[in-house]
């Protein structure tokens, strides 16, 4: 895992292994997702944050999303 990718919560720095997809239906197509990383600790914390404004579309593992995405 790319140890330069970390966590996206305020202050955080540990590494992520977590990968929150989203979109703002007010600024973005339904297609087009934004990505929020996570650690463990963060995950939920962040997928509540963007699940209670409508925002949230996926979560998924760090390397399952870079393999998805020819990382």
């Amino acid at each position: 895992m790319d140890e330069s990718l970390i966590c996206s919560a305020k202050g955080c720095r540990d590494a992520a292994v977590w990968v929150l997809a989203w979109n703002n239906p007010k600024l973005h197509t339904p297609e087009r997702r934004k990505t929020w990383l996570a650690c463990d600790e963060h995950r939920e914390h962040l997928a509540q944050f963007l699940g209670m404004r409508g925002f949230l579309k996926d979560v998924v593992a760090l390397k399952d999303w870079q393999e998805a995405e020819g990382a």
